[in-house]
Order: C-alpha cells, then structure tokens, then sequence
C-alpha cells in the first residue's frame, strides 16, 4: 500500500517515464547498475523497476531518518566502498541468486556527468558471471534532492526518465592475455569494463530528435533567460535570444530557398551563424557549411558537389574578409545576403514571432525526421577535392551524447570556440556547448595568436578546442597565467606534437587531451579524457562504436581501421556525382567508414595512430611512415615546424623529402635522433628543404597538398 502511494504521488511530482521494459530480462541474478543523480534514486528505480532486488547502500545512508523509513520497505545492504571486504557481501548475494541494485559511482554526481566508478561492481560482475542490467536515470539531477551547483536551474518538478538498456556482462579478464600478475590488477580492469558499461549507457539512452529539438530541450532545461553565447559585438545572449534569433533567421532563409533544400552558408564564428544553423534546421533546410578559406576553387568545388545552387551569407562578413573577388567568380551560384532578406521580414512575420513561433516554437517547427540530413560538412582537402559529407541530426547529435558521455561537461563551464563551425571540430564543438549548458565565446578566427590568449583569460574560459599547430603558437604569446581556469583543453585534428604538450604542461600546469577524428564520424572517434589518459595515444574509442582492422600489406603494426556507428555520416556527396548520396560501405558491409588510418589499439584499448595509409611511402621495398619522418624531425629540431612528402624515384621507389623552418637542419642531425629513438634509416628524409612557413588549410592542419606540389617541382 505505501509503495503504491508513493509510485502515485512520484508519477505526479515528477512526471516518471520508464522506457525500454522490453529488454527486463524474465530471469533473476541481475546486477543492476545506474548513475547516480540525486537522493530519489534508489527510491524511483524500486518503485518503477518490476523487479525485487537488494538494494546496496552506502553505509552514510542510514544516519539520515527520511532513508531508514524508505529502506524499511525493501531489502538493503549497507557497505562502505572504501572497505575491501564489501564486495564479497555483494558478491553472495547475486550467488544465492538474488538481484542487487547498485550505484557504480558511489556517490551522487556534483557535474551532471558521469563521476568516478569504483572498480568493486565491476569485480563482482566479473567474479559472479551477473548479468548487468544498466539502467539510465535522468532529470532526477535537476530536481532539489540533487547536488548540482547553483549555477545549474533546478525545478521543483522536474521530469524524470528511467531507460532500462539491453542486459551486457564484463567479462574476466584472461590473466595471461592482460599480463595480470594480481588480483589488484584483474580488479582494476574489471572497474574499467564497469566504467564502459556506464559510459555506454549514458550515450545509447539519448531519444531521438533534431537538432533544434534538442535546442529547445536545452532551453527548458536550463531557462530562457540563462546567458548563453557571446561574439566579437560582446553582447551575452541568453537562450531566449538565440531563439529568437533562430525562428527569425530560419523563417527569413525559408523564404530564399525549398523545403530540405541544401543551401550553402558562408558566414563566419558569430551568434547569427549558430542562429542560422538553428533556423535551418528548425525549417526542414539542410545548411551547408562553406570554407571560406579554401579560396574560389575550394568553394566552387564544394558546391558542386553538394548540389548547392543558394549560398546565404553577408555584406558585412564579404566585406571584412575580402571576400569580394571570390564571391565575384562563383559561378551558377545565387547569393543571397542576409541584408537584403531582413527587409523581406514584415510585419505578419513579427507577429507571426512575437505572438507565437517564441511561445510555442514546437509547433512553430516544421516538421523534420532525426535521420534526416541535418549539416553537410566539407572534407578539409588536404588531400584532394574537398567531399560533401552528409550528417543527420542523430548522427550529430550521436557525437555530443559519445563525447559528453566520456567528459564532464556543465553549466560552470565557459568555452572559447576558435575554429570555424565550417570545420566538423568547431560545428559539433560548438553543439556541445549550446545543448548542454556551457556559455560559449565565438571568435572568429583562430589566427590572432596575440589576442586569443588574452580572451580566454579574460572570459575565464575551462573548455579550449584547438588543433596542435594553434596550441603551439597560442603558447608562444600567452602569458603563463592565462590559462589559469583551462581545465579541458582538447586537441584534435592533427597528431599532437609533443613539444606542444611538454610546454602547456610546464609552461601552464595543463594536460592537454589529444583527440582522433574524421569529418566523416561528426567527428569523434577517440579521445583522451581525465579518467583515461595516455600520452602518445588519441584515447580510448568513444562509447557504441565499433571497430576492425584489416590487415595492410608491408605494415607488421596494427591495421586499418574500419568504424561503424550512429555517428558515422549518412554518405558522400562527390564532385563527380554532384547531390548524389553514396552511403559510406567498406569491405565489412554498408555502414562501415573507412578512415584511411593506420592504428594500433592496446589490450586497455587506447588507440595509437601510426600515420595514414596515403602518408606511407614505399622506401627500397619499406613501408615508411611520413610521420615517422616527421617525429624524427621534431625531436631533432624543437621549436620549429615540419612536414614530409614524397616523389616517385626511379631508384629506391619513392624519395622523402622533408619541408622545416630550421634553416640549419642536417641529414646527419636526423641520421642521429633516428639512432638514439631505435628508428630505421630509411625513417630519415632523403632530401631537406627549408622554407619560411608551412602551408596550412584554414582548419590548422598542414596542406599537403600544396607540399606534394612543391616537392615535385623543387
């Protein structure tokens, strides 16, 4: 009787959902594990969970009166984490063949964000062969039996979600295989198969829905008049401006163009371009994001292959980047300034969103699917003509779920957003921040080394994306304090140079997290994180993707690596076959990308990248890695910035040539570094340029392009 009250008076006050009875299992012997977000938990998951389990406290528990009451209705197991002997009690219980409720964290989370999971419910499961039955709890985090801080809104009735997810086990891990010598060991590898079965939960439990419904569900979670965002003009936008601005723009760029239309967009990192993207989205239009960088070619090149016959944009932005000449010469091409479409805003369009788009923006939306293209992205072409990859809203929105799953991001947060959203890094980076509650600043290019350092300490920014070469020159302008409230600093894009990671460490106190990705995956594959760090690796793969690696004739080390996901794209669209969808499809069947990398991945699964299938150069019958090359150079000679290519040679096969700033780099300097790192000989460039700069693509990467042109004409 008093559990069926208290189930009554819990589906009002919070509105309580249970999603996924269709994966409870019918037998018993379950360890069901969820997060931790608030002091209702045990008291939700034993009155919606139809299933009689012990439920495993902390031992702190029972000094609070209102916890002994609940726990007299069901049957409890107080242990003290700290204790080695606690796990055993656990253990037979599930032996006997009971079910037990536990919470892996141990505590309730202060972040939002998964907390640190202790290794003992993953030694049980593994000990007593327990099938885990994961279980997500959310909302209850915003409620005021959570420990958020302040600066996250609570509500008094907020609603709460229970996802039951498919039942999975970790298993013991094989001592030899693990080279595991003690059960300290075994425990600790097992704690980390816990760990993945929480992070993986946390991602597959997310609903389904596009990228302005997730918007929105931002807003009521976090409050219409939250500050949000902040540009160049130094105006902080709450979510209610951005809205806004987004039912606004979306409508005024509805009237330029068809419904689920692809339309070119050529604005740089402002409030009004995420605005825009919004807009679109919110209108069934598909934006495509045009690198301005990339010069008239790039872009021509772009919209042909994406079938882009309107490009938005503005005179204001045209004008401040010299764009003029470029726009000048896009051919086929109607562009359309934003200028110009704000006068076509009426006063039936005002009314239309001050009366009721901003009240009601959900049934203001038109309708959209979650697996429907939502951005097309363009291929950096280092490597040849850029390539239109095709996102939908739920692969995107895959990618934020994978990466906040694994990080812990929150309202207390501040983040600095150099790269442009046209680059997959700065679009899903900035979605991060605009769905999960983190005031972002947007700046406009990430080349004014002098002044961004001075941003972000003066913004007090704790989140900074950036590739290697940008952290590198950030570094040799800022000062050491001001970097002060960094606490994530991630960097992807490019391999992370190690000089690069010694000076932030030294210089600035900072970890830096190197990251792996491709456009094509939106585009986090790999990342190192606080809880799961390793230099000289990209990190562990990010949770529900999966991988293989095919064997690559002359490479003894690691494979190609293949990955298939729901962050992997829709498919290309191709300068050859402009508009056409070809979804990505490898040997392994349809779904599967190929990322074109070469990898190792531990038996703890942190990835290492050995370099790219196209950047290996057949040396007198070797295969040689030009970033082996490349290592070798940026030991011999810190401080200065190298690439390497290479020719055809009619004697050896191919000739490595390497591209520095150091004018007085010698071959016999890298015949040395080579001998001391236990690196063949053929690792060492045959041949050395020096040049004032290296060429790169706006993105930050090295373009290599330009570099395999001036090797074959040097």
């Amino acid at each position: 009787m008093a559990a069926s009250l208290l189930r009554f008076f819990s589906r009002i006050l919070f509105r309580v959902e249970v999603r996924g009875l269709e994966n409870l299992p019918a037998e018993d012997k379950l360890l069901i594990v969820a997060n931790h977000e608030s002091f209702l938990d045990g008291l939700l998951l034993g009155l919606f969970i139809p299933k009689k389990a012990t439920f495993v406290v902390h031992t702190t528990v029972l000094k609070n009166w209102w916890f002994r009451q609940f726990l007299r209705l069901t049957p409890h197991l107080a242990v003290d984490p700290a204790s080695p002997y606690a796990m055993k009690k656990v253990i037979k219980l599930l032996e006997s063949g009971k079910n037990v409720v536990i919470f892996p964290e141990g505590r309730i989370t202060l972040t939002g964000a998964l907390m640190k999971v202790y290794d003992g419910p993953g030694f049980v499961a593994a000990k007593t062969g327990a099938t885990i039955l994961p279980v997500r709890i959310d909302g209850a985090a915003q409620s005021y039996f959570g420990r958020l801080s302040s600066h996250h809104p609570r509500k008094l009735h907020p609603k709460v979600t229970l996802t039951i997810m498919p039942t999975t086990s970790v298993i013991v891990p094989n001592a030899s295989q693990y080279n595991l010598t003690t059960a300290k060991q075994r425990r600790r590898i097992a704690g980390e198969g816990m760990r993945g079965v929480m992070q993986k939960m946390l991602f597959q439990a997310q609903k389904n829905r596009t990228l302005f419904e997730a918007f929105l569900d931002a807003v009521d979670e976090y409050g219409s008049n939250y500050k949000l965002i902040e540009d160049l003009n130094e105006t902080e936008e709450t979510y209610q401006d951005l809205l806004k601005k987004s039912l606004a723009l979306g409508k005024i760029a509805s009237k330029a163009s068809q419904p689920n239309e692809t339309v070119g967009v050529l604005m740089p990192n402002i409030t009004n371009t995420i605005a825009l993207i919004l807009g679109m989205s919110a209108f069934n239009r598909v934006p495509a994001m045009l690198n301005y960088t990339s010069g008239t070619a790039g872009m021509q090149n772009a919209c042909i292959a994406a079938n882009i016959k309107t490009v938005i944009t503005s005179r204001k932005f045209i004008e401040t980047a010299g764009l003029g000449s470029v726009v000048a010469h896009f051919k086929n091409l109607n562009i359309v300034y934003l200028e110009d479409l704000r006068t076509q805003f009426g006063m039936l369009d005002r009314a239309w969103l001050m009366g009721y788009a901003l009240h009601y923006p959900r049934l203001a939306m038109e309708t959209n699917q979650h697996d429907q293209p939502a951005v097309v992205l363009f291929t950096s072409g280092s490597e040849g003509k850029p390539k239109g990859v095709v996102h939908s809203h739920k692969s995107i929105l895959a990618n934020i779920a994978q990466i906040a799953a694994v990080l812990d991001f929150n309202p207390t947060d501040k983040m600095m957003m150099v790269l442009p959203v046209f680059h997959s890094f700065g679009f899903t980076g900035s979605f991060i921040a605009l769905l999960n509650g983190i005031k972002i600043n947007m700046f406009p290019s990430p080349l004014q080394y002098k002044v961004i350092p001075e941003l972000i300490y003066d913004r007090g920014c704790t989140i900074f994306f950036a590739t290697s070469t940008f952290l590198s020159n950030y570094a040799k302008f800022a000062h050491p304090y001001d970097f002060y409230k960094l606490r994530l600093v991630i960097a992807g894009a490019e391999k992370l140079n190690e000089e690069v990671r010694k000076t932030y460490a030294e210089k600035f106190g900072i970890r830096i997290l190197e990251a792996y990705g491709a456009t094509e995956c939106a585009p986090g594959i790999a990342i190192n994180t606080p809880m799961a760090n390793l230099n000289g690796s990209v990190g562990q793969l990010v949770p529900g993707l999966e991988h293989k690696l095919a064997l690559v004739s002359g490479i003894n080390n690691g494979g190609l690596l293949h990955v298939k996901g729901e962050n992997v794209m829709m498919g290309y669209y191709l300068f050859d076959a402009p508009g056409v969808l070809i979804p990505p499809q490898t040997d392994y069947g349809l779904g599967w990308y190929n990322t074109g990398d070469i990898v190792e991945i531990d038996k703890e699964g942190f990835v290492h990248i050995r370099g790219r299938v196209k950047r290996f150069a057949k040396v007198a019958g070797e295969m040689v890695s030009l970033e082996v090359v490349e290592q070798i150079a940026n030991t011999a000679a810190l401080g200065h910035q190298h690439a390497a290519s290479s020719i055809n040679d009619a004697q050896r096969g191919e000739c490595i040539i390497l591209f520095t700033t150091d004018k007085q780099l010698k071959r016999e300097d890298l015949q040395m570094v080579a001998k001391n790192l236990g690196l063949p000989e053929l690792a060492v460039a045959r041949k050395i340029i020096a040049i004032e700069a290296i060429p790169l693509l706006g993105t930050g990467k090295t373009d290599y392009v330009t570099l395999k042109q001036m090797a074959e004409s040097a």
